[in-house]
């Protein structure tokens, strides 16, 4: 009995002790709750409402381009698009969902057989695997042992995974399935919160409809408008107006921080050539700023306009398109002219640059070639297509077109002087092969030099720079290296042989000759050594015709703001003025005897371009070129010869200098195509201004008239 009573004490003791312990944990809980609430609850709370902000940069419509007389030369041409902005932290199970739901509102799928075979190629086997892993969650678990997975990083098990999809479970798939890979792989593409294209092309009204109808169901979609570039003059212009990368291509690879650096997405369209990428800076315009405020899980909670979006700038070129027309097929008759009956067989371009010689405004920049055979060079001589950037990349033998500088070194360097004369017969040098010109021209001075091309009165100058004053038949002339430099100082006034300034990427100097001889020195003088570019060319005998100043030749003529509407033009942002790169250190009455020897050229009886310009009635002035031209094809050397021209008029208040440039003519040729090619341009030219001035005079007559019988009226 007694220890009956003794258990049943302890119990109620037992029970006491673990309710206390219980209170006390009950207690310190309540405690650490009032901690958390009182304490630190400010804390956590912010830590819970925790939100980031980033700001991402919308593109806007690129700047359009007109000509000189505001006619559109490049414009966007606006079509509907579908784009996808992921939200931070978006997974790929996501874009598969949105790829499946937006599979049902659009055709990803060209229309045209050819395009639609291109896209099934861009479907790789390894989009299938990810397609069908995406898909088989079950079947992917089984395709790993959790040995081998504890032995992987996650990339390692994702690849073996795909390694081991087996082309039997992917082959069923159904032209639904591959339509949703298409816009899964456009949607992988999307950088965070940066507008990715998924289509642009052939999006159909209902697509666009269908689309916004279900923006609900589409997270990340939008429908919304894009643009294309298009052309109204066609190809006129438009090898150097230039290119702009898809946005596929995005910003090019080999600049890609310099364009990351100025706030560019990876997959922005920028100016790839060209104008396009001269001018990238002023067309971009200002792409739109939006802050997005997100949840810590990456949900968009709200979105704010920080930086309105602004148009690029519109550019007006200095090229007169109608003019530029003109020109291309002056260029492309004439190169059908000269390869007639099968004559010049390697004849495969013609250039031409006019500009004016004031300003140096370019008004037309042209080139034609013949395309070639890329596997064996042979020139296909049946369809010609743009080339005018040769103008300014490609580097020819001049011939005697730079005369006017030669004679202009030799004035200023003290060898000749105004009126000096010598006797054009063959020069031997001892050692080396007798030298001419075109045929004997017994007595000539510095003007009759220049009329009838005497190569012989150059070789003197070019003798006597170097230091030779005493040659006759068969001697060995001493010879001073430097004279090389000397002469090539004063030919850099001009242009020749360093860079012109024009606003366009990639333009040569051309090519210098490494050695220096003296029967080198004289090939020099008449343009058989060093090659020049026509745009050289046209900046050089625009110096001759403005009195000696070498001014910049440019595309750009103005830069405008956004036009408010589609009639009018923006407001003038900038103008461009005529820029003088250096004026010739030498007396003016120098230069203008190297004028009046290019006038007599043109006009006066024995001028090598006398008969092709006798009549005319706007008075040219300038100088004939021929280059010898040795060339090389599958191995065989062929000679040939290159066809020049430099040119301004009128001579004695020019309006327009030009250049002209045709190689590799047969060498025994009798078309004088840059004869041809030099005084079509001009008659283009003039013509075409007295068309304009006597539609402007007639304008302003009918509106004097209307005014008239207004006042009459009241």
């Amino acid at each position: 009995m007694k220890k009956e009573k003794k258990q049943k004490a302890q119990l109620p003791f037992r029970l006491n002790i673990l309710f206390f312990i219980v209170f006390l944990l009950f207690a310190v809980l309540i405690l650490q709750l009032g901690v958390v609430q009182i304490l630190n609850g400010e804390s956590f709370q912010e830590e819970i409402n925790k939100t980031t902000e980033d700001i991402t940069k919308i593109p806007v419509p690129r700047g359009e381009i007109y000509d000189r007389n505001y006619n559109v030369v490049v414009k966007n041409k606006p079509m509907y698009a579908i784009t996808y902005t992921p939200p931070k932290g978006v997974q790929a199970m996501d874009r598969l969902n949105v790829a499946q739901e937006l599979s049902k509102y659009i055709d990803m799928f060209d229309p045209d057989p050819e395009k639609r075979e291109k896209q099934l190629n861009r479907i790789t086997e390894r989009d299938k695997k990810e397609y069908w892993y995406l898909l088989n969650d079950e079947e992917v678990k089984e395709k790993l042992t959790k040995e081998e997975a504890a032995e992987m990083d996650p990339a390692e098990q994702y690849n073996t995974v795909l390694e081991r999809i087996t082309e039997e479970e992917y082959e069923d798939l159904t032209e639904q399935d591959l339509e949703i890979i298409l816009i899964k792989k456009e949607l992988d593409r999307a950088y965070s919160l940066s507008p990715q294209i998924v289509k642009s092309e052939n999006v159909t009204p209902e697509e666009y409809a269908k689309v916004a109808e279900h923006l609900a169901s589409l997270p990340g979609i939008n429908a919304t408008t894009d643009w294309v570039r298009e052309y109204p003059f066609e190809q006129t212009l438009r090898n150097l107006l230039g290119n702009v990368t898809t946005e596929k291509e995005g910003i090019p690879a080999e600049s890609i921080d310099t364009y990351l650096a100025k706030g560019y997405n990876r997959n922005d369209r920028v100016g790839d050539t060209g104008l396009e990428k001269q001018y990238e800076d002023l067309l971009r315009g200002r792409k739109e700023q939006v802050k997005y405020t997100m949840s810590k899980s990456g949900v968009i909670l709200d979105s704010e306009v920080v930086v309105p979006g602004e148009s690029g700038k519109d550019l007006v070129l200095s090229i007169d398109m109608e003019f530029q027309e003109k020109v291309d097929e002056i260029l492309r008759s004439e190169l059908k002219a000269a390869t007639q009956g099968g004559k010049n067989r390697y004849l495969q371009h013609a250039l031409a640059v006019v500009m004016d010689p004031h300003t140096g405004e370019l008004l037309s920049v042209a080139g034609q070639s013949y395309l070639d055979d890329p596997e064996t060079s042979v020139i296909e001589q049946d369809e010609i297509v743009d080339s005018a950037f040769r103008t300014m990349t490609d580097g020819y033998r001049p011939g005697s077109t730079v005369k006017g500088a030669t004679v202009l070194a030799g004035y200023e360097s003290g060898v000749i002087s105004p009126g000096n004369s010598v006797f054009d017969t063959p020069i031997k040098i001892l050692g080396t092969p007798q030298k001419g010109s075109w045929t004997n021209l017994g007595r000539v001075n510095d003007l009759d030099a220049l009329r009838r091309s005497s190569n012989v009165y150059m070789f003197y100058i070019a003798m006597k720079m170097g230091g030779e004053y005493n040659y006759y038949e068969n001697k060995k002339i001493s010879f001073d290296p430097a004279a090389f430099e000397q002469m090539r100082n004063y030919f850099k006034q001009f242009g020749l042989g360093v860079e012109t300034g024009v606003d366009y990427p990639n333009e040569t100097t051309g090519y210098t000759g490494p050695k220096k001889e003296a029967g080198l020195l004289m090939d020099y003088a008449i343009g058989q050594y060093d090659t020049f570019s026509a745009m050289q060319l046209a900046q050089y005998v625009s110096t001759i015709a403005n009195g000696g100043y070498r001014v910049q030749p440019h595309f750009l003529k103005e830069v405008r703001n956004p036009s408010t509407n589609d009639e009018d033009m923006g407001s003038i942002y900038k103008s461009i003025n005529p820029k003088v790169l250096n004026k010739i250190v030498m007396d003016d009455s120098l230069i203008a005897r190297v004028q009046e020897g290019f006038r007599q050229v043109y006009q006066e009886p024995g001028g090598t371009s006398y008969s092709y310009f006798r009549g005319t009635n706007f008075k040219a002035a300038g100088k004939t070129g021929t280059a010898q031209n040795d060339i090389t094809i599958n191995g065989n050397l062929y000679k040939t010869i290159n066809l020049t021209m430099v040119a301004y008029a009128p001579y004695d208040n020019p309006e327009i200098a030009l250049s002209v440039i045709v190689p590799n003519l047969d060498e025994n040729t009798d078309y004088q195509i840059n004869q041809n090619i030099t005084r079509r341009i001009m008659e283009a030219y003039f013509t075409l201004k007295e068309q304009r001035d006597k539609s402007t005079n007639e304008e302003n007559s009918a509106t004097e008239n209307d005014e008239i019988e207004e006042d009459q009226s009241e």
